[in-house]
C-alpha cells in the first residue's frame, strides 16, 4: 500500500475526534505530520491533553502535538461538555499522557510545515472550530496555494444545525474563522451534518469495536457508549452520529461519499443564524463554487473500514 496522504490533524477532542485520530494512525497510507489542538468541545488545556492521550492509546507517543488558539477570533468560547463530558473524553479511563506537549504554537507549526513541504502535498484534516487554520492563513497568506486540500467536518444545510436551529457546532464556535477559511481559495471538502447524521453508532457497531479484544477497541467502545447517549436522547435513534471520522474515511475511501461542488458562505452578522453555512446546492446564485459538499455516505462501508482499521492498533 503506497503512502499517498501527508496530513496535519487540527482537532478539539472530543470522542468522535478521538476515533478520527485513531483511524488516521491505523492507516498506512496516511502520514500524520503533527496534531494541532484548538479550543472547542472543551477548553484548550483539555483538547491538547486529550490529543496526547489518544496518540498514546494508539502506541504513537512519537507524534508531535501542538497547542493553538484558546478562544475564537471574535466571539467568546462556547464549549460542549454537555455532550462530551467534563474532560471531553469521558467514557474510558485513559491515563494522563507522558509524551510532551510541543513548545511551538500550533499556528507557527502549520505555517512552517506548509512553507517547508512540497506545494500541494499536505492535506489539513479539520475536526474542530477553524480558528488555528484561519489564523495561519491570515498571518501567512502564502500558505493558501500550498495546501492540497482542507477536509473538514462542519456545517449543515438540509439537516439544519445541532447547536442552534441554523448552525452546526464547529462553525458556530468560530464563524469568523470559518468565513476566512472558506474565502481563502483553498480546495475544501466539507462533511456537513447531512452526511454525519447518516453514520450512526448502533449497538451492533459499537459491539464490533469491543469484540476486537484490544485496548484500543475497548476504549473506542467506551468512548462511543458515553458519546452517543446525548444524541440518542435528542434524535431518538439507536446510536449517535459519528461526525469527525468521516473526514479521515474520505481520504481512505472517497467513493464512500457523494456530493457536489457548491458555493458555501458563512453567516457572521445575524444572531439568529450565526454560524449557518449557506450552501448553494441548487446553483441559484452566480457565486463561485468553493467547496465539495458531501450529502450521502455508504454507512455500512464506513463502519467496515473503521472496524477493520482499528483492529491493527494495540
Amino acid at each position: 500500500m503506497t503512502l499517498n496522504h501527508k496530513i496535519v490533524i487540527d482537532t478539539d477532542p472530543g470522542q468522535d475526534d478521538a476515533v478520527a485520530i485513531l483511524l488516521a494512525l491505523a492507516s498506512p497510507e496516511i502520514e500524520v505530520l503533527g496534531i494541532t489542538a484548538v479550543a472547542g468541545n472543551v477548553p484548550l488545556a483539555l483538547t491538547e491533553t486529550n490529543a496526547r492521550k489518544i496518540c498514546e492509546l494508539a502506541g504513537r507517543g512519537d507524534l508531535k502535538v501542538f497547542a493553538g488558539a484558546q478562544r475564537p477570533l471574535v466571539r467568546p468560547l462556547v464549549t460542549a461538555e454537555y455532550v462530551h463530558g467534563k474532560t471531553g473524553l469521558d467514557g474510558p479511563e485513559l491515563p494522563e499522557p507522558s509524551m510532551p506537549l510541543q513548545t511551538t504554537h500550533a499556528v507557527d507549526f502549520l505555517i512552517e510545515t506548509l512553507m517547508r513541504e512540497d506545494v500541494g502535498s499536505i492535506t489539513i484534516c479539520a475536526l474542530g472550530p477553524l480558528t488555528n487554520i484561519a489564523l495561519a492563513l491570515i498571518r501567512e497568506p502564502d500558505i493558501a496555494p500550498r495546501i492540497r486540500q482542507i477536509v473538514l467536518m462542519g456545517g449543515g444545510f438540509f439537516e439544519g444545525g445541532n447547536v442552534t436551529p441554523a448552525a452546526e457546532f464547529n462553525i458556530y464556535v468560530d464563524p469568523h474563522a470559518a468565513k476566512a477559511v472558506y474565502e481563502a481559495g483553498v480546495p475544501i471538502v466539507m462533511m456537513p451534518l447531512d452526511v454525519t447524521h447518516k453514520v450512526l453508532t448502533t449497538a451492533k457497531r459499537v459491539e464490533a469495536f469491543r469484540a476486537l479484544g484490544t485496548k484500543t477497541g475497548s476504549a473506542t467502545a467506551a468512548l462511543l457508549d458515553f458519546f452517543e447517549r446525548f444524541d440518542e436522547e435528542k434524535y431518538g435513534t439507536d446510536g449517535g452520529p459519528l461526525h469527525d471520522p468521516c473526514v479521515v474515511a474520505y481520504l481512505l475511501k472517497p467513493d464512500l461519499f457523494d456530493g457536489r461542488e457548491c458555493n458555501v458562505e458563512v453567516e457572521t452578522m445575524s444572531e439568529l443564524t450565526m454560524g449557518m453555512t449557506v450552501i448553494d446546492w441548487w446553483g441559484v446564485t452566480d457565486r463561485p463554487r468553493n467547496a465539495l459538499v458531501m450529502r450521502t455516505v455508504d454507512h455500512d462501508g464506513f463502519f467496515e473500514l473503521l472496524t477493520e482499521r482499528l483492529a491493527v492498533l494495540p
